[in-house]
């Protein structure tokens, strides 16, 4: 059997899947539509026409919080440090000197975002 069999095989099987998903979706799902549902969601702040910052007293607009850029950046921060730190960790001992100075500068890397994420405040929950 050839090699890239077994994986056009899962290919064909996710995309029969999705394509599936789709049309089930489309023939039971619900089919009155209304305002609410059709409008963007965005964090549970009320959507604006436009991005105007508002001031005192102008309630014509409002500026986006920056908290939500900051939790996700925190959570990519995180999440990128551990994929790299758990291959690293289970060949420690092959990489040598090379993969600990690497790791080192990535550790250096990966701090200065934490701290610059502490300093803005976004490990505060309010």
């Amino acid at each position: 059997m050839n090699i890239e069999v077994p994986a056009l095989v899962l290919g064909a099987i996710a995309a029969a899947f999705a394509v599936f998903s789709v049309v089930m979706a489309s023939l039971i799902g619900p089919k009155r539509r209304n305002r609410a549902k059709l409008e963007a969601y965005e964090c549970g702040i009320e959507p604006t026409p436009h991005a105007v910052a508002g001031g005192p007293g102008n309630e014509t607009g409002q500026r986006f919080p920056v908290k939500y850029y900051l939790t996700a950046m925190l959570f990519i921060i995180f999440d990128i440090e551990i994929v790299f730190l758990y291959p690293w960790a289970v060949h420690f001992d092959t990489l040598g000197l090379f993969g600990l100075a690497a790791m080192a500068l990535f550790i250096v890397n990966v701090s200065v975002a934490y701290a610059y994420e502490w300093r803005r405040g976004g490990l505060s929950w309010d």
